[in-house]
């Protein structure tokens, strides 16, 4: 098995919250991310396909189909976006952190990867450079 990795980027704006909790609690249990005025990030998206290279092309799959999948299914989308009230995969009420957003962009790729003839291995997301979240489809 062969993995395949792209990268893309993508800035956004989200805030942290639950209402039915007072600033205090709201600012003890997410800190800097619950600023009420929002706040953005420079995210690093990392789509990892696995999959046997073709005999002829050597490709497991076109990069630039996948990178034309990732921008219409995903960047398109949350780029310059605020994630707690624009993203339309997103459901209202769900907190937009990085280890939600690896779900739902897996739920977002996984069928049009698919239909490429590759399998969607992995997902990575940088919020910061210090911290990411990956997803593995489990």
């Amino acid at each position: 098995m062969v993995y395949l990795t792209r990268r893309e980027r993508f800035n956004a704006a989200h805030k942290l919250w639950v209402e039915e909790w007072d600033d205090e609690k709201n600012r003890a249990t997410f800190g800097k991310c619950a600023n009420k005025n929002w706040h953005g990030h420079n995210y690093w998206l990392f789509v990892t396909v696995k999959g046997r290279p073709h005999p002829l092309t050597g490709f497991i799959m076109d990069v630039k189909e996948l990178s034309k999948i990732i921008k219409k299914y995903i960047t398109d989308k949350v780029d310059h976006s605020n994630l707690n009230l624009d993203v339309d995969f997103l459901p209202k009420g769900t907190q937009p952190t990085t280890e939600n957003l690896v779900l739902f962009f897996w739920k977002e790729l996984a069928d049009p990867i698919s239909s490429h003839g590759a399998q969607l291995h992995s997902i990575k997301l940088y919020e910061t450079e210090n911290i990411y979240a990956e997803y593995f489809g489990e």
